[in-house]
This record gives C-alpha cells, structure tokens and sequence, in this order.
C-alpha cells in the first residue's frame, strides 16, 4: 500500500495529481458495503496519521471518521463531506486496479469522493484556513444510509458545522467543469419491497389457488396509474420495479412474489402522496385476490435541496479559478447528504469526470484528471465560504 512505501506526507508530495491518482487506485480495490467500511476505515486513518498533527482532531464514528483541522481564527465551522461505502456490482472495466474484493465495486465514484477529501485535508493540516474546518467521512450512502445517523450523533454535536457542502462525480460533463443549481438538486428517494403471499398449487387445478405470479403482475401494472392519475402533474414522481421473484417451476402456481424497486419524487409531499397511494391499492389488492401483501419501504433518502446564498458564493469562489461553471438540472438521483442539508445550510456539486459510463454502471471509468480539480475547488471552497 501507499502508506508503506511513499516518502513523508508531510513534505506535500501528495498534492501532486500521480499521488492522488495512486491513492483513488488503492481505494478503488477495496470497496465495502455500508457499515462494513473497515479497511476503507484503516486506510483512511493511516493516511490521516501521517499528516501533520498539531492542528488536527479526529474522532472515530462506526465506520466513519471525523476530522477536525483548527482554524487560525476559528469564528465558525465549515463542513465537507466524502461518502466511502462502494456498491454490490461485479467490475467490468479491466482496470489493472480492478476490485479486489469480489462483487463489490466503487461504482458511483466514492473512491474518487474519498480521494478528493484527503487532498484537500492535506493541504488544510500543512497550512490551516481562518475558519475551522470539518471533514466527515461518512459509511453507507449507498445503504441503508449513514448520513441521517451520523448527524444525530454525538461525534455530530461535538463537531457540527455552521455551513456545509460536498461533491458527486458526473460522468456527463467535462473535466475541468462543476455544476451546481440553488434549490432543489437531487429527489426524495425510497427503496420499494412488496411481498405477496397466497396458496400454490399445480397447474392443472388453478381454481384451487390464489395465484401470486398474476397478482404481482397485475400489481406492476396498476402502480404506474398511480404516477398517472395521482400525483399532481406540475409535480413529478417515478416508480420503479427492477426486480421480481416468483415461483419454482413452470408448472406449479407461485404461492409467494416479490416485487423490489424505488420510488422517487421532487417534493416530499409527492412521496407521501405515492406511499398512501400504494398501501391503498395493496389493500384492494388482498381482498380482490384473497391473498396478504406486505410492503417494506427499506431506505428512505431526503431531497437535497442547495441554500441559494451558499451556491451563489460558490460560483463565485469557482468563476474566480480556471474551472468552469455551468448551472445544474434538477436530477431523480437520491442521496443521503440531503439529511444533513435539510439541518445545516449548505449545498452539493456535480463534478465532472467525463465517462462513457454513467453512475452505477460495472464499466464506470471517470478520468482521474479530475482528482486534481476536486481538490483545488474543495480546498479553495473551504478556505472562503
């Protein structure tokens, strides 16, 4: 590992783009689920441990970590946050650095999130801004969600910022670009599972069963009436079921099915309108079908909406760099950082990685130019909010 080889963190070689990109490498072949981040975790800790000390605090928090850098004057406290967890997803990028760790894949770019932070921490330690500054490492984004847990902590009481931000890589756009909008940025988000259960049978005698494979089915069907003929026009909403599971063989009617997928709305009201809505058809469901359905709503995201007077000073900060910024679309795409927007001002970025690949894709490959700008843009970001 870097840790064991490299010379001295402490004579600032990592601030040149072969060091970060050696340091996303390591990172990307070692991804973790959610709360499970425990080389992720050590990684990070030795890395931090050899930076210079006398301006630092860090604290443990699960899998997570807090890092405190003391300002010079210390009037408020500025946060920054990276997410560390990887994905459930086989790598197909032929990487010489491929995942190491079977089934698992920094896919969603937390690796170069990860990458970035400690960059910019470095700098930070070597020569501390005016203000106090507060890097998160947070676990489980992907799920089932570290960030509302971690701000209702007690790390979090001793360490909550005034003000707040962080990055999302965007394969879209162009390195050397970010995007940001004032307002709503990413959609509420839930995680969907409905379980039916009715009675078997053979095929042969299907007037003795209550059959769940053309339950769920029709199911599926009437969710999308609910998208259609429920929720406010001028409002938005999506429901998607990516996975069903039902039956043994071909010839025996299912007694159980399971539907899995994600709903996704612009507002919360939208989101509670489509849950309500959901739990009613299910009710008719079991009386016009005999049968019992159960609905489980797993991880439930809040929208992360960006403070207008934070964007506006950021784009400034950007504007006054050799960076470009361009003026976001609001986007379905759920994260947890919007718990913490939802408590502290703040704002997330798009930046830009430039792949074919979009997020979530086993061929994800975004360029690691990018580390580089991250790092300017987050480091240049906290030392003047």
């Amino acid at each position: 590992m870097l840790l064991e080889q490299g010379p001295s963190y402490r004579e600032g070689f990592f601030l040149k783009q072969e060091m970060l990109t050696r340091i996303r490498r390591e990172l990307h072949q070692i991804p973790e689920l959610g709360f499970k981040e425990y080389k992720t975790q050590q990684y990070l800790l030795d890395y931090i441990n050899q930076l210079p000390q006398e301006a630092l605090r860090v604290e443990m928090w699960r899998t997570g970590i807090f890092v405190r850098v003391q300002g010079n004057v210390g009037q408020k406290t500025i946060g920054y946050r990276a997410d560390i967890d990887g994905l459930p997803l086989t790598e197909e990028t032929g990487y010489e650095f491929q995942s190491t760790h079977d089934g698992r894949m920094h896919a969603c770019g937390h690796d170069f999130h990860m990458t970035i932070a400690l960059g910019a921490l470095t700098r930070l330690a070597q020569k501390p801004a005016d203000d106090d500054v507060v890097f998160l490492f947070q676990p489980a984004e992907e799920g089932p969600g570290g960030a509302e847990p971690m701000l209702q902590s007690e790390a979090m009481d001793r360490h909550r910022p005034d003000v707040i931000f962080g990055l999302h890589v965007a394969p879209e756009l162009p390195v050397g670009s970010v995007s940001s909008k004032p307002g709503l940025l990413f959609a509420n988000t839930s995680e969907l599972f409905i379980d039916f259960k009715g009675v078997g049978g053979h095929a042969a005698f299907p007037h003795l069963t209550h059959d769940m494979v053309v339950t769920a089915s029709a199911f599926v069907s009437h969710l999308q009436q609910i998208v259609a003929r429920r929720v406010d026009p001028l409002d938005s909403a999506v429901i998607t079921i990516g996975k069903i599971e039902a039956g043994t063989v071909q010839n025996i009617i299912a007694q159980a099915a399971r539907l899995e997928g994600t709903i996704r709305t612009l507002s919360p009201e939208a989101m509670e309108k489509v849950k309500g809505e959901i739990e009613k058809v299910a009710r008719g469901y079991e009386i016009a079908n005999d049968c019992d359905i159960h609905i489980d709503y797993g991880a439930n995201y809040h929208q992360v909406f960006n403070d207008a007077e934070q964007v506006q000073h950021f784009e400034k900060i950007v504007k006054e760099t050799d960076y470009r910024f361009q003026d976001a679309n609001m986007a379905m795409t759920g994260e947890d950082f919007g718990y913490m927007l939802k408590e502290i001002p703040g704002f997330m970025f798009w930046l830009g990685v430039d792949s074919e690949a979009g997020l979530h894709q086993s061929t994800l490959k975004p360029k690691e130019e990018a580390l580089t700008v991250g790092v300017n843009i987050v480091e240049k970001t906290l030392r003047n909010l």
